[in-house]
């Protein structure tokens, strides 16, 4: 337990203390000096959290592990899932979109981005799997996961983990424009999509055996399916839906298995 409460107190504070010329004027802070992705700089947080308490707790040892299971790629099966499942349910919100709503397919703008307009598709993947794949990932399920599990179910550690995965956002409300809009409602859709992501990232993470590569491709490929610009609010809402729905699938099989084997 000393080990999770010092991983989360420094996952927090690594990545809010970057994150503060972002988000320190609204708290009456003066204006600091903003570095270029510098948000995506404060989402290693959790990664430099992971391999501060690895070393701590179990030494280089523990830190070589954390590093091999960050670049283990096998099973080649789940990190197909990971790499191409995002891609699959947004072709299938797409078609939707124009079946109810008779509008035509982009597909194109799928490999695009308003965020990084400069970017081509696979600079913006390697930006993501960088900052928040393996960023977040490597602590979330690399770290903090495994431990959970130890003590709750792989369900309830999924639960456990979406609940201070969503209070690590905390900051992104007083800046992230998208955050900063959400009425209450919108605050409670994106906790559920935290938690449908959490329940797919832990049943992904487990069935691989525990490669953090795998997470943090699907981690990234999510993202990029969210951000993408044929990903209006239609398709949003379709996608969200259809990543939902899996989730609920996912977690009653998790529960059944957990059950089936008590």
């Amino acid at each position: 337990m000393k080990q999770l409460i010092l991983f989360f107190s420094l996952a927090y504070l690594l990545s809010w203390v970057i994150w503060l010329p972002l988000y320190g004027q609204v708290f009456g802070l003066p204006a600091l000096p903003v570095l270029p992705f510098h948000h995506g700089i404060g989402s290693l947080g959790p990664l430099l959290a992971a391999f501060i308490t690895t070393y701590l707790v179990e030494g280089f040892n523990g830190v070589r592990q954390l590093v091999k299971r960050c670049v283990t790629i096998q099973p080649i099966r789940y990190l197909l899932v990971a790499l191409f499942s995002p891609f699959i349910l947004v072709m299938l919100s797409v078609l939707l979109n124009f079946l109810v709503n008779d509008t035509s397919p982009r597909i194109g703008d799928l490999f695009h981005t308003p965020e990084f307009p400069e970017f081509t598709f696979i600079q913006f993947f390697i930006v993501n799997l960088l900052f928040y794949g393996f960023g977040e990932e490597t602590g979330w399920r690399g770290f903090a996961l495994p431990r959970v599990q130890m003590h709750v179910s792989p369900f309830l550690a999924a639960l456990v983990m979406s609940v201070f995965w969503a209070i690590w956002h905390w900051p992104l409300f007083f800046y992230r424009p998208g955050m900063m809009s959400m009425n209450g409602a919108a605050v409670a859709g994106w906790f559920m999509s935290l938690l449908t992501g959490s329940i797919l990232l832990t049943w992904l993470y487990n069935k691989s055996k525990g490669s953090l590569f795998i997470c943090a491709v699907f981690h990234s490929t999510i993202d990029i399916a969210f951000l993408a610009d044929s990903a209006d609010q239609h398709i949003v809402n379709y996608l969200g839906a259809l990543i939902t729905l899996w989730g609920i699938w996912t977690g009653i099989r998790m529960v059944k298995s957990e059950r089936a084997n008590d």
